[in-house]
């Protein structure tokens, strides 16, 4: 009988199948090594295959794909409300295939392998920022202990540095300077090292056209546009841009019965990274929009009139994000006056 759905539940070493025909019978239960999964699928008929987003599931999806399998993959909070009874890798497999054919059902898109060479410098720059972050407020702490106090700001840390480690009337022991002068290397080493995967992005956004074409919004420079390109893909993927903004978590939280609407504050659901860079390049824009005329009248002006300027961020931010679904989706550059022309 043929296998029309697949659900696998992925593992480091152990992967459990779970396959259903055209009515939706189980005929399919095998447990696969990981050496096994390719060569068992080159020679399997070709159907749908559900997966869970997780640690290796986008090379799994590009390497089925390859065979002429139609891959899906999907948020694993969507998939836990299929799992009956007990939790194990055979129910999970079993609640994979049959939540990938529901017809409602949310998918992850599917990223290549540039995508994801991308989002890896990304993630290894904010490893590498959050670890300069560290290691300027230990040294900031450090030298707190001997009454050394060093303003706000990672920039005066290696400013006043040399100054304190020269100063022989501070009351340091030698010891202890020894170790604020290596702490001190390590994060200037720290700093090169975010500095130089900076430019990296930057080189693969030059040669970005839809990341030259996102940069030009307001708000949004090489770093965000170029995380935003390489997580998105392809922008059709979503209905709208409204959508969009739902998939990074900058719409409100709904709390609604009875016909009674209840919003909340925004759900932060998807990438907290990609969150945090759009919602930083709106606060850019909402210091330049406090002193600048040309905002005076605006929408930004208008909703920094009536509400706190952390609120008017946020919704830069998801005007951003609409905006950029519109740019990727429609192919087409920005344009400041767009809505007042139409």
């Amino acid at each position: 009988m043929k296998i029309t759905t697949v659900g696998i539940d992925l593992a480091k070493q152990l992967f459990q199948v779970h396959g259903v025909d055209e009515r939706g019978k189980a005929v399919l239960k095998k447990q696969l090594k990981r050496d096994q999964v390719l060569p068992f699928f080159a020679n399997f008929q070709c159907c749908l295959i559900g997966l869970e987003a997780c640690g290796g599931a986008h090379f799994w999806a590009n390497k089925l794909q390859a065979m002429g399998h139609t891959v899906k993959l999907m948020a694993p909070q969507f998939v836990k409300p299929y799992v009956k009874s007990n939790k194990n890798d055979v129910a999970d497999a079993e609640a994979i295939c049959e939540a990938v054919s529901r017809p409602n059902m949310r998918f992850v898109p599917i990223k290549t392998g540039e995508q994801q060479a991308v989002l890896a410098l990304h993630r290894a720059r904010q490893g590498f920022v959050k670890a300069r972050t560290a290691q300027a407020n230990q040294i900031r702490g450090l030298l707190a202990e001997y009454g050394i106090i060093i303003p706000q700001g990672i920039g005066y840390i290696g400013k006043r540095l040399p100054e304190i480690l020269e100063d022989a009337e501070n009351g340091l022991p030698g010891i202890f300077r020894h170790l604020i002068a290596r702490l001190g290397d390590h994060l200037k080493e720290l700093d090169r090292q975010v500095q130089d995967l900076e430019v990296q992005i930057q080189a693969w956004h030059r040669e970005s056209v839809a990341s030259r074409k996102l940069a030009q919004i307001p708000g949004i420079g090489p770093i965000t546009a170029s995380a935003l390109v390489a997580s998105i893909g392809n922008a059709r993927n979503f209905e709208n841009g409204r959508q969009l903004a739902a998939w990074l978590g900058l719409v409100p939280r709904q709390n609604s019965s009875g016909g009674k609407q209840t919003l909340l504050g925004i759900s932060k659901r998807g990438d907290t990274y990609l969150r945090t860079l759009l919602i930083h390049g709106a606060r850019a824009v909402v210091r330049i929009a406090e002193h600048k005329a040309a905002y005076a009248g605006s929408w930004l002006a208008e909703v920094m009139g009536r509400r706190h300027k952390n609120v008017a961020a946020v919704a830069q931010a998801n005007k951003n994000a609409r905006i950029v679904w519109a740019l990727l989706a429609h192919e087409r550059d920005y344009e400041p006056c767009y809505g007042s022309a139409a």
